[in-house]
């Protein structure tokens, strides 16, 4: 495929999209006897967690236009192109 054409929503013919990521995390804090926390000194800081635990995640290109979704995985590179996203329309 040349890396001209844009990709098209098969659903409305639009060539406007996001790419998300969506993601849940547990934060956990540890509490000892002398502070709130080991990373905590003063004040239960939400950046400031001890341990973080991923529990979902999800990745998808979204039309703006109409709402669709499409499943997607950004490769380990992180690389993506047209080519890619054009397949990953076409074969919903």
């Amino acid at each position: 495929m040349s890396q001209d054409i844009p990709v098209k929503c098969p659903n409305c013919s639009s060539s406007t999209f996001l790419i998300k990521y969506e993601a849940t995390y547990v934060y956990s804090y540890n509490i000892d006897s002398d502070a709130p926390g080991l990373k905590n000194t003063t004040g239960f800081l939400p950046f400031m967690f001890d341990k973080r635990e991923q529990k979902d995640a999800r990745q998808y290109l979204e039309c703006q236009t109409c709402g669709r979704q499409f499943p997607y995985y950004l490769d380990v590179d992180g690389k993506t192109g047209i080519d890619v996203l054009n397949k990953t329309v076409k074969n919903i």
